[in-house]
């Protein structure tokens, strides 16, 4: 289904017997596929080929209509929280907030002199981290300055 339209991968899938059917954001910044039209299919879990239709989930990597593709997946695996601070710089706030436990107070501001809010998490990107990465996360506050994808931090 790779460079098909997400919708288009999903129907044909289903009409060939596939029901499991899950995908993520080959960029890795968590975006949901709400609009299945605006998204089209990078890569996909199950090779091309003739398989069983029974208990197999089919996951399809998907970028925007107007974004190039990845060189690599890099929306694959979820981020597990931790017990230590990761290096969340360059990646979605959305992403970073995945990295810590759920009862992590954490703030992220505007990067820029423009002061806006962070409000769709997963299309800023993180300029700044404190705590720096490494540092053992014992119930303080994260706190991510960061700015929208596609401006300089």
């Amino acid at each position: 289904m790779t460079g098909k339209g997400l919708e288009e991968a999903q129907d044909q899938a289903q009409a060939a017997g596939f029901y499991d059917l899950y995908s993520h954001d080959a960029l890795g910044r968590g975006r949901m596929q709400a609009l299945d039209g605006n998204w089209k299919v990078w890569g996909q879990t199950l090779v091309a080929g003739e398989h069983p239709t029974d208990a197999i989930r089919i996951d399809f990597a998907a970028v925007k209509l107007e974004e190039d593709c990845p060189g690599t997946d890099q929306g694959a695996s979820q981020p597990e929280p931790g017990t230590t601070m990761p290096d969340v710089t360059g990646k979605s706030v959305k992403i970073a907030r995945l990295f810590l436990d759920p009862s992590t107070s954490l703030t992220a501001t505007d990067a820029s002199p423009e002061g806006r809010k962070v409000l769709m998490e997963s299309n800023w990107q993180v300029c700044t981290q404190e705590p720096t990465a490494g540092t053992k996360l014992d119930g303080q506050p994260v706190a991510l300055t960061a700015v929208k994808y596609g401006e300089d931090c």
